[in-house]
């Protein structure tokens, strides 16, 4: 952001402060540097940050995210964001590794073959949400798709465990807007897993400079929501 400390400096002195001082050393509100970068990449996945992400993700692997993780993070947000968003990134994250001499593809992460995706996912699901999700994808083509594709194919993959896996999906939900049933239901998820709303809170304080205050104070209700569920 060196340019914008040339034409912009008296924002960039408030927003540096804020984003990369005051946030992250808020007492009770850290968290520790590589959830906090895999929250923030998400989150600019979520907003649709593209150039912010070109910025952030040098850092996220100076900080110890590994390039497995980061791109499970972008493989995933195709499910909540669609592809239509996600190319750019993924763009991206191949351009950032390869210019650091990581040999592209990675080791591979399906843990799934096409004959048990559904049932995979399903119990996935199931694990997150509670058994009742064993027999959820019954109820239409699109819960089928969402049990095989989104938790069969992605939810199921090594590289992230099943706890970060929900804490991303958080951040996607929470910096795309407009989602906060879903985003309530995935509050409940994480809390179940473990990821409880103090967690939350923090990662929805990591996040804000990247998405905005509505959306931040949005989240906040729904993680609210779901801890009096």
């Amino acid at each position: 952001m060196n340019n914008y400390r040339a034409t912009d400096p008296e924002f960039m002195e408030r927003f540096e402060h804020f984003a990369f001082d005051e946030v992250v050393n808020e007492p009770g509100q850290e968290l520790e540097p590589v959830t906090r970068h895999m929250a923030i990449l998400a989150a600019l996945l979520g907003c649709q940050g593209i150039d912010t992400f070109w910025e952030e993700l040098p850092d996220a692997l100076d900080a110890g995210v590994t390039p497995v993780m980061v791109k499970e993070i972008v493989y995933q947000a195709v499910d909540y964001l669609g592809i239509g968003r996600v190319l750019p990134f993924l763009k991206a994250t191949n351009e950032i590794l390869m210019q650091r001499g990581v040999s592209l593809p990675l080791e591979g992460q399906a843990a799934t073959t096409m004959e048990n995706r559904l049932e995979k996912g399903a119990q996935a699901q199931a694990d997150i949400f509670g058994p009742q999700m064993l027999e959820a994808w019954k109820a239409g083509h699109i819960n089928r798709w969402l049990a095989a594709n989104c938790f069969g194919d992605y939810y199921t993959r090594s590289g992230l465990t099943l706890a970060q896996r929900e804490m991303i999906t958080f951040c996607f939900l929470a910096a795309q807007g407009g989602c906060e049933p879903q985003l309530t239901s995935h509050a409940k998820g994480n809390m179940n897993l473990g990821n409880d709303k103090d967690f939350l809170i923090r990662v929805v304080s990591q996040c804000l400079p990247y998405i905005g205050y509505p959306r931040s104070l949005n989240a906040v209700d729904c993680v609210n929501k779901a801890a009096e569920g």
